[in-house]
């Protein structure tokens, strides 16, 4: 589907973003390039679309050269999602995710209809969001409709650039689970970009860890889990993982119940693993917290996102 044919970019500086990449990338399938900043792993995704062209080798679709293709109906037949999404301000929901589709000329019912499915898949009711403007959306909101519109045109290829590291824990996990129920639904060719190695063993089929523009090692995430190819792969998983694992102490984040208050739908230890205070969280405004057997108090989904961004500080500092 997507192949990298000895591939290098070089810019007039003499720094080599990327560096003779050999990577074949199959139909359907979800690969996460993953690694530190600077490592090469965005200019790999735009030399598909070819937001940037590689100064030696050459990036095939279909068997045929990138270079090849029309670069307009190139860039239609691609998805492509950013860290800043950029939605046109002065357009509804429904107009947005029509932007594409309209341009290739697609039916205006078959449009419409596209994207009222498509909002659905990822919980925005069409008859409650479609004339929004997306001032009134939030940042996770927002973050959906840029998901659905660039799926809006049915392309085969869907590029991904960090599309949710500017998001809150809570609303980031809710938008991996979205992203991976359409996966299922959609079955695209998806590249992803991220430098969260939870994201990426989280979302991928296969995971290219990356380095000085060059990959380090390709595999499933249970293989490099099992079978790392060194230090630099291994800790790199370590310290993904280890920050799931984490364990955070709820009490001091919890507020007391308002006398009436109908018990709450969900509920959590006052000491909790990261991954269990997320999942929660990302279905529940609200939650309980117990200690011992009993309900000591309430905890909000932002009272968590602050514990959990305490958290991550003393995490940096601690790296």
């Amino acid at each position: 589907m997507i192949e990298f044919q000895n591939v290098t970019k070089q810019y007039g500086d003499g720094t080599k973003a990327v560096d003779c990449l050999d990577m074949e990338i199959k139909r359907g399938e979800f690969i996460v390039l993953v690694g530190p900043s600077g490592c090469g792993k965005t200019t790999t995704l735009k030399m598909i679309n070819r937001l940037i062209e590689p100064t030696k080798g050459s990036v095939l679709i279909n068997g045929r050269e990138a270079e090849k293709y029309d670069i307009h109906r190139l860039r239609w037949d691609i998805g492509y999602v950013l860290q800043q999404i950029a939605l046109f301000p002065h357009m509804t929901v429904e107009e947005n995710i029509m932007v594409v589709p309209e341009m290739k000329q697609m039916d205006k019912m078959v449009m419409k209809r596209r994207a009222h499915e498509l909002m659905e898949q990822v919980g925005l009711p069409p008859a409650v969001f479609a004339q929004r403007k997306p001032s009134e959306l939030s940042g996770g909101q927002q973050q959906r409709i840029g998901v659905i519109r660039a799926l809006a045109a049915d392309p085969e290829i869907l590029l991904m650039d960090e599309p949710f590291s500017a998001l809150d824990p809570v609303a980031r996990e809710k938008l991996q689970d979205d992203l991976l129920r359409l996966k299922r639904s959609f079955n695209k060719t998806t590249v992803f970009v991220t430098h969260d190695m939870n994201e990426a063993l989280k979302l991928a089929d296969r995971i290219c860890v990356m380095r000085d523009g060059s990959i380090v090692q390709t595999g499933t995430p249970d293989e490099l889990r099992r079978n790392p190819s060194g230090a630099f792969v291994r800790d790199f998983i370590g310290r993904g993982e280890s920050r799931l694992c984490e364990v955070l102490d709820l009490r001091q984040s919890v507020s007391s119940v308002p006398a009436g208050t109908p018990p709450p739908q969900a509920s959590l230890p006052a000491k909790v693993r990261t991954d269990q205070l997320l999942r929660i969280m990302a279905d529940h405004e609200t939650a309980g917290v117990e200690d011992g057997g009993e309900m000591i108090g309430l905890i909000t989904r932002a009272s968590a996102f602050r514990l959990l961004a305490e958290s991550g500080k003393v995490a940096d500092r601690d790296e």
